[in-house]
């Protein structure tokens, strides 16, 4: 027994010892592990501290780096294809006017009266209103004396707002107080009103044309004194050509305006400042990515020190394929005879043409021009409208008829060569339609050639599925309107061309499918296309059936420090949207009959384009209609005209387009129509050539 005994302690004792024996090795592993975890804490702190010590220095310093208020980056130069300049900046000299919160209205008066003889101010812009408000603030104890207790009560009731005391202060303000301001007072007054324009605590600018070295020199000396009054470098745009091709480019804000409200979100969740300047419209606005300049990057050491750490540079500049000099040629053309056409008879609705020029191989828009004229101080004056080319669309007329024809030959209701006897036709309870003469027994070369309206009425009708019969209904077996419309939209008729420009409108599409107004819409009388949506269908007619985008974005270069163009940084490429769904063939015929409009005795476009130039082109003259007395009624018909063109006809180097809506108006007296579409699109052509021989 005892034995036994002596076994099971002993057994038990071993299990003590080796149960003792895994915690300690347990132990001394966690131990292990806890030394090791030490030791790569401090080796990491060594090599933070020490060892990557600058590294994380420059870290810090990147965190504390602050975008300099004072200092507005230049934005990019903007120059035409030939890289003349275009765009540019010109430096400008400010003094403006910082708010703080702990200076009082009477401190800023005094800060206003300092700085008045030191500065020439233009103060036509002073009000009796603002010279109220100065005597106001100038004078708030007097003035709280002229508020009687019933209208102070008033105000205690809410039966008054403080704005309503502050009125009725202001109404209590006599004449004979107003009129004892002194010159140097008023001027007081109309700095004082600058220094408290606009958002409390954004820069007041209080001068920023013709700052003198002068008057920057004494701000700058007497900055102890003028608190909140400073001076920086700024610059604004110029431009070397004027006003030409001005509202395309562009605008910009200004260093007051900063960020317009309505795009703040979208510009400072790109890293913008609330008063960085950027593009508002068109050019500057779409490249703004581009031409935004660099801001100089200061770190801050303390309170009162920065350390620069990079300097600001100039945005990149944009080539724009515009040809600078062709465009200044066609708006002066585009000015004197939208003018002189004034002085012919039945042009009392005409007041504006569009022209636009593009390579028809590339997409390059080299020119675009819109002149408007108005009345003004007994003469005719000619303004800008080239923007309203992407909104102000118009019918057409007979310049479709080349994508019409082509709807004719892939239905196979025409064949190449077919010829129809060109005739007035008749729908049963409509007026009979009819080509501007009867012309006979014609071929599809002739009905281009000659712009016959019947020729594509009868296609029309095939295609639909109709037989025609005079004086009989016109039934629509099929998508007759898809098939035309399809094949317009694939040449950028009733779509967007996707131009680099904003705000483009695809024209009007009417839902409207009446059988009779597809033979409206076969000779463009139906539905509506702007002048860019007309140059892109002449430049796919042109280049063979490609339709690209237009586009004025030639080239991206690096901005430089000289007058030099800077190195390239991105080239635009044409830029392939479709093309047209067709047999080589039946493109080749259209082009054909274009061709015959220009070049044969008997095209109606043969005066449009010099022949030694080899041209091929459409007229197109329309029905359009007028509220002309803006109370919602259509009430006046005019006719409206329209060019496309090529040249030369193999290989080509330009395409054009020119429209002038409601260029003549219909008189029962004669029936002259205006030929001011005709003599713009000779005279801009031949300019061209001139140019481009």
């Amino acid at each position: 027994m005892e034995r036994m005994e002596r076994r099971i302690n002993m057994k038990r004792k071993k299990k003590r010892s080796k149960y003792r024996e895994n915690i300690n090795k347990r132990i001394l592993i966690y131990l292990v592990i806890v030394i090791l975890l030490f030791m790569v804490i401090i080796l990491r702190l060594f090599q933070v501290m020490i060892i990557d010590n600058k590294k994380y220095k420059n870290k810090l310093g990147e965190l504390t780096l602050k975008v300099v208020e004072k200092s507005q980056a230049p934005r990019g130069r903007i120059y035409d294809r030939n890289y003349n300049i275009i765009v540019d900046n010109k430096a400008v000299k400010v003094i403006y006017y910082q708010k703080d919160k702990s200076r009082t209205k009477n401190a800023e008066i005094k800060l206003a009266y300092l700085l008045s003889p030191h500065i020439t101010l233009d103060i036509s812009k002073l009000t009796n209103d603002i010279k109220k408000d100065f005597f106001l603030a100038k004078n708030s104890e007097e003035m709280k004396k002229r508020i009687t207790q019933e209208e102070y009560q008033s105000l205690e009731e809410r039966k008054l707002t403080v704005k309503d005391i502050e009125n009725l202060k202001k109404s209590r303000i006599t004449d004979e107080e107003l009129n004892s301001f002194t010159e140097l007072d008023n001027k007081t007054a109309y700095i004082y009103y600058l220094m408290n324009k606009g958002y409390t605590y954004e820069k007041k600018i209080i001068k920023n044309s013709d700052v003198s070295e002068e008057e920057y020199a004494y701000i700058l000396e007497h900055d102890n004194e003028l608190k909140g009054f400073n001076v920086e470098e700024d610059w604004e745009r110029v431009y070397p050509y004027g006003d030409t091709f001005k509202s395309i480019l562009g605008t910009v804000s200004t260093s007051t305006q900063g960020i317009p409200k309505e795009m703040r979100k979208y510009y400072l969740s790109k890293g913008y400042s609330l008063d960085d300047r950027v593009g508002l419209s068109y050019l500057e606005k779409q490249y703004e990515g581009y031409l935004k300049g660099t801001k100089d990057k200061y770190q801050v050491i303390n309170r009162h020190s920065l350390k620069l750490i990079s300097s600001g540079r100039r945005g990149n500049d944009i080539v724009l394929t515009i040809d600078i000099n062709l465009q200044q040629q066609i708006e002066n053309i585009l000015s004197e005879e939208i003018i002189k056409a004034k002085s012919e008879p039945n042009t009392n609705y005409y007041d504006h043409s569009f022209v636009m020029i593009q390579d028809p191989n590339t997409g390059e828009v080299l020119a675009m021009a819109g002149k408007k004229v108005e009345w003004e101080d007994g003469k005719w004056v000619a303004h800008d409208y080239t923007p309203a080319m992407l909104t102000s669309p118009m019918t057409p007329g007979s310049v479709v008829k080349a994508a019409s024809m082509l709807v004719g030959y892939n239905n196979n209701a025409i064949k190449i060569g077919e010829y129809m006897m060109d005739e007035c036709v008749k729908i049963a309870s409509t007026p009979k339609k009819c080509s501007w003469r009867n012309l006979g027994y014609i071929n599809d070369i002739d009905a281009l050639a000659l712009s016959s309206n019947v020729y594509q009425f009868k296609t029309a009708m095939r295609v639909a599925g109709a037989n025609y019969t005079y004086n009989m209904p016109f039934k629509i077996y099929n998508d007759a309107f898809s098939k035309y419309r399809n094949m317009y939209h694939s040449f950028g008729l009733g779509v967007k061309t996707g131009i680099d420009l904003p705000l483009e409108s695809t024209g009007y599409t009417s839902k409207d499918e009446t059988p009779g107004l597809l033979l409206d819409f076969v000779m463009g009388q139906f539905e509506t296309y702007t002048p860019v949506q007309l140059s892109q269908y002449v430049s796919t007619i042109a280049n063979g059936g490609n339709r690209l985008k237009p586009h004025l974005l030639k080239e991206v270069r690096s901005s430089s420090a000289t007058n030099e163009i800077g190195k390239l940084q991105k080239t635009i490429t044409p830029e392939r949207l479709n093309c047209i769904d067709t047999k080589e063939e039946y493109f080749n015929r259209v082009k054909e009959g274009l061709h015959a409009v220009t070049m044969s005795s008997y095209g109606l476009g043969k005066n449009y384009i010099d022949k030694s130039h080899d041209p091929s082109g459409k007229t197109g003259t329309s029905q359009s209609f007028l509220d002309t007395d803006n109370d919602g009624i259509i009430d006046t018909e005019t006719i409206s005209t329209a060019f496309i063109g090529y040249a030369p006809t193999t290989n080509p180097k330009m395409s054009i387009v020119v429209t002038s809506p409601d260029s003549s108006h219909p008189n029962s007296q004669t029936d002259y129509n205006s030929l001011v579409n005709l003599h713009i699109t000779k005279k801009i052509s031949a300019k061209y050539f001139e140019l481009y021989p």
